[in-house]
């Protein structure tokens, strides 16, 4: 697919678009490498990377790209003995610790079940480095900076430097505070001048310090001195800097060297990083233009639902239906100026080449594409001024050149083909070309004005019309693409609208032979049944839409009715039982005094207790088998959810249902066992309303960014430390009574010092780890005071 086809169908408009969304310069340069695959097996692969990324972004919002660099450079001049400077250094730092993040990210989430294998391809080649980023990182701070720390020399020096400052300082400010010499200077300040300490004196005072003059203003009234009585400690602290710059220059060797010897990880990183910033950047701009993801074939076919220009906006956007390759090979457009056909040939070629690019489509769920082995496209007005050529002769050009090169494989794309010329010879020329096309086997799409090739689709089989849809009231096109509907001729239609005299017109129609009038009237027969077509689809829609409103309602209505009647069928048996149990109780007492009286002397005999207890006993209310029959349907028909708390009837013990198995059984987890367990043997648990802690309330407007739990995965300890502390203040002033801290498993160090953390905050009530369904090990759940 040449550079001119790209140009034509905005192919390189559509990728600066698309290098909006990229991190860094690695995925930028991916992109401008980007072109169409031409193989079914790669351009799969490359949607199913794009799917995994969207997918990544769908469960975490985003992915940690930030701090990636292009090292490339850096490496090189290290791998060749080179110094790197310490930007330099930490950009290499900065990426290490980017592809670590990254690889971690991914990792942890394939360990939470989320399939992505070929992310996981990529970040398993990513060497961590872990030793190399500490070493430079302990050397060099944020801004680039050697540290005091890096070396004791570095650090000793530096103590004999600020010592000197302040030695020479002291001394010059003692000097501009004397009294004796203020007159004699321009300005009571300690300055410096070519790295020595200097004090700004009058021109005519030049002689009352001695030393050596560095520096005069621009009127020459003032001269800057280094005084005779500190040159010697200037000197001295000159040294000290020669050793400070020698001490640094020798551990930015020294970590040169380092990354030296990781040059081939580093390049290899970069690469996979590259691959993942790109392959990132897909999703996000298909998030951006909602997009989806087509199926792919290599049979010529596609068929795209709603697709929309990704280079047109939103808000002005029409969207078509446009299909090829099925029932037809070849689709004919016709329709006035502006009147979309254009669009529509952009649109089916460069949705074509971003699905081939393993990008996805703005278009409707269901949609296809096919991948070809080229594109050709004749669009727009390509004349050359340099070889001053006519329009004509331009197109013609360039369609010889495609001619010569389609095959079975190639998708054709023709504007306004056989135009600029005599219109008979155009249309006739046109014919022929587009039976040439067909014969080959490519498949084609072409726009014309000449209604001579508005009865082509009917005399050919695999040849399909379409138009572009005109209102005639309003004088304005639709931008709707109509597939088997020729575009009919408007001129007569829109000069009765403008008022013209309709003898004129009739004189016109006149003009045009039978055969022309009757392929109108035909393609105005067929554009009122489509209309009618259209509304009766609308009307049997809509009619469709509220029998489901109406048997949604009637469903709602008789779970309701449903839910009642338990519930009173209940209230009725609690009620019931609870006499009973009143009854019983009374009895008891009963029994128990004449027990009392038969202890006191009076003759009252054993089975007449026995008799009465059986009695109040046989007194409880038995459920008819009908009733019973209902209880059992109702506990059927109760439906359980992952998460429910509900009690097992033949275990008698509480727990939460993990899972559906069927129709008929649920997954139970019963302390540190799971069972499967019947629906009819389970009842639902109502949850206590949680008490609240008895403390004062403070009435915070609770801001969108406080969320009920903290993600520090991939975070630096010290960062992380920082985060949970400013994170429990802010839950308090928001009035959570509990949060999450998630810090994941990895190694234990950032979840010990979180926990050490937890028990120093006066905040903090108590802490527990997750339960299986709150991360586990890797979540500690913190009740605040």
């Amino acid at each position: 697919m040449n550079a001119r086809v790209r140009r034509v169908l905005e192919y390189d408009k559509m990728k600066e678009q698309l290098k909006a969304h990229a991190a860094s310069s690695l995925g930028r340069q991916k992109i401008d490498a980007l072109t169409p695959y031409t193989d079914l097996a790669a351009a799969k692969k490359e949607q199913e990377r794009t799917y995994e990324g969207t997918k990544v972004l769908r469960l975490k919002g985003q992915a940690p790209l930030g701090g990636i660099r292009s090292i490339y450079a850096h490496v090189k001049r290290a791998q060749i003995g080179g110094m790197l400077h310490p930007d330099e250094l930490m950009e290499v730092a900065d990426t290490i610790y980017a592809s670590r993040r990254l690889k971690s990210f991914i990792e942890t989430m394939v360990e939470e079940e989320v399939e992505l294998p070929l992310l996981l391809e990529l970040v398993r080649e990513i060497v961590p480095l872990t030793d190399l980023e500490r070493a430079i990182k302990q050397c060099i701070d944020d801004h680039g900076e050697v540290m005091d720390g890096a070396s004791p020399a570095l650090r000793s020096v530096r103590q004999q430097i600020r010592t000197s400052e302040a030695e020479v300082r002291s001394k010059l400010e003692q000097l501009i505070r004397s009294s004796g010499q203020q007159k004699k200077l321009s300005d009571a300040i300690v300055t410096i001048r070519n790295d020595r300490y200097v004090i700004p004196v009058k021109q005519e005072y030049r002689t009352s310090f001695g030393g050596i003059v560095h520096d005069q203003s621009s009127s020459g009234a003032t001269l800057f001195i280094e005084p005779q009585s500190v040159v010697q400690m200037n000197n001295k602290l000159r040294e000290a800097r020669v050793k400070e710059r020698q001490e640094v220059e020798r551990i930015l060797q020294e970590l040169s060297a380092h990354v030296q010897e990781h040059t081939d990880e580093l390049v290899q990183n970069s690469d996979y990083l590259a691959e993942l910033d790109f392959l990132f950047c897909k999703a996000y701009y298909a998030k951006a233009i909602d997009a989806v993801q087509p199926r792919l074939n290599d049979e010529g076919r596609f068929r795209f639902k709603q697709a929309r220009h990704p280079l047109i906006s939103q808000e002005e956007v029409v969207p078509i239906d446009v299909e090829l390759g099925d029932d037809f090979s070849s689709l004919v457009i016709t329709g006035p100026n502006t009147g979309g056909k254009t669009v529509t040939l952009k649109t089916a070629g460069l949705l074509t080449m971003m699905a081939q690019s393993g990008l996805f489509l703005p278009v409707d769920e269901d949609s296809e594409a096919a991948v070809f082995t080229d594109v050709f496209a004749d669009i727009g007005d390509e004349q050359s001024i340099e070889q001053n050529l006519s329009t004509f002769s331009s197109h013609m050009t360039n369609i010889v050149d495609i001619l010569q090169h389609i095959n079975h494989t190639s998708l054709v794309l023709f504007d306004e083909i056989g135009a600029g010329t005599d219109p008979t010879e155009g249309a006739a020329l046109a014919v022929s070309i587009l039976d040439y096309v067909y014969q080959t086997g490519a498949k084609l799409i072409a726009t014309t004005h000449y209604s001579e090739l508005k009865g082509y689709a009917y005399n050919r089989e695999g040849v399909m019309n379409a138009s572009v849809e005109f209102d005639v009231d309003t004088l304005s096109p639709t931008y709707r693409l109509l597939i088997g509907v020729p575009g009919r001729s408007n001129a007569f239609a829109i000069s009765r609208r403008l008022g013209l005299d309709e003898n004129i017109i009739q004189n016109a129609e006149k003009e045009i032979d039978a055969e022309n009038r009757q392929v109108e009237k035909m393609i105005t027969s067929l554009d009122e049944k489509r209309r009618d077509a259209e509304q009766e689809m609308t009307e049997a829609a809509q009619i469709r839409e509220q029998a489901e409103e109406l048997h949604k309602e009637l469903e709602q209505r008789i779970q309701a009715w449903n839910n009642q009647k338990e519930k009173l069928m209940k209230e009725a048996e609690e009620k019931a039982e609870a006499e009973v149990k009143k009854a019983q109780q009374k009895a008891e007492d009963i029994i128990r005094d004449l027990r009392d009286l038969q202890k006191e002397g009076y003759h009252v005999k054993e089975h007449q207790f026995i008799d009465a207890k059986k009695g109040l006993d046989e007194a409880a209310p038995k459920l008819t088998k009908r009733q019973k029959q209902i209880k059992k349907q109702a506990q059927k028909a109760q439906s359980f959810s992952p998460g429910d708390e509900v009690r097992v009837l033949s275990f008698g013990q509480k727990g939460q249902v993990l899972e559906k198995v069927n129709n008929k059984e649920y997954q139970v987890q019963l302390g540190i066992m799971k069972v499967n367990v019947k629906a009819e043997d389970m009842e639902k648990v109502k949850a206590e309303p949680v008490k609240q802690p008895s403390r004062p309330v403070t009435t915070v407007s609770r801001n969108t960014h406080v969320k009920p739990e903290l993600d520090l995965r991939g975070m630096r300890y010290e960062e992380a430390m920082h985060k949970v502390e400013k994170y429990l203040d802010d839950a308090v002033l928001a009035g959570y009574p509990q949060v999450h801290i998630i810090h994941g498993k990895g190694t234990g160090a950032l979840r010990k010092g979180v926990k050490e953390l937890l028990k120093k905050h006066p905040s903090v009530n108590q802490t527990r780890d997750g339960g299986m369904n709150e991360g586990g090990m890797g979540n500690t759940v913190v009740q605040l005071k």
